[in-house]
């Protein structure tokens, strides 16, 4: 497993999400010459433009370096709240396509048995960037392709389902909630989700701007995982964008 890179994180979403980096830098030369070279009318829409593409290149990188590279999110401290010291015998990491991390989490959580489940459809998830994502992280050895409602699990069998950054490509709530009561299924009695999400809410808009749309709602996740099957045990953010969902079956 190679050590991640001061600016992997940021240099990574930039890869996926390239043609809008390109759209706000050409709109952004295109307003700088038309300030430069338009009546004042013109003058006043180029430096709103220039303001908003300005905006858009250093909040949504800058933010996207402070979440995976600067913050705790990929240091992994916050597992032990997460986990709650119990003794894990089997885990299950679910992804949409883009598997980032579950090399790493499995280094923190040495002696488990784990299981690597693949939820990505090219048919469901059409969306340029998980494909870029999936392009350039291809499934690790071992992962099995699992459709999101079908886990290839026997019943009660895990400890625990973690599900980072990769839920929200189910774009219903009717899918949400499957995948919820599939992950209740495999669960043991005792057992509980570790769902880490961005939110569609006020500091991923400052952040990501119209990109924030693409998220889900607090209250959508609850709904949807309280028809999976499950109560809140713990929440508790990693940074102002990104908070851990602990769930637990009722």
């Amino acid at each position: 497993m190679k050590p991640r890179t001061p600016w992997q994180g940021m240099w990574t979403i930039a890869q996926f999400n390239w043609p809008f980096y390109i759209a706000a830098v050409a709109v952004l030369l295109a307003a700088v010459m038309g300030l430069l070279l338009g009546a004042l009318i013109t003058q006043l829409i180029c430096a709103a433009a220039i303001a908003g593409a300005t905006y858009f290149l250093i909040g949504s990188l800058g933010v996207s370096h402070l979440i995976y590279d600067r913050s705790d999110l990929y240091r992994w401290h916050w597992l032990v709240r997460a986990v709650g010291g119990e003794k894990l015998h089997r885990a299950v990491f679910c992804h949409s396509g883009f598997d980032e991390t579950s090399a790493e989490i499995r280094a923190q959580l040495p002696g488990v048995e784990w299981v690597i489940l693949d939820h990505f459809d090219k048919d469901r998830m059409t969306e340029a960037s998980i494909r870029r994502a999936r392009a350039k992280f291809p499934p690790t050895p071992g992962t099995l392709a699992a459709p999101y409602d079908r886990w290839p699990l026997e019943a009660a069998s895990a400890d625990v389902v973690f599900a980072l950054l990769a839920v929200h490509e189910l774009r219903t709530e009717a899918e949400r909630a499957r995948w919820f009561a599939e992950a209740s299924r495999s669960l043991v009695p005792s057992g509980r989700v570790v769902l880490v999400e961005h939110l569609r809410d006020l500091p991923n808009f400052l952040a990501f701007g119209p990109g924030f749309s693409h998220f889900h709602s607090r209250s959508c996740w609850q709904r949807a995982w309280e028809a999976g099957g499950f109560r809140l045990k713990d929440d508790f953010p990693v940074t102002p964008w990104v908070r851990v969902f602990v769930l637990i079956p009722v």
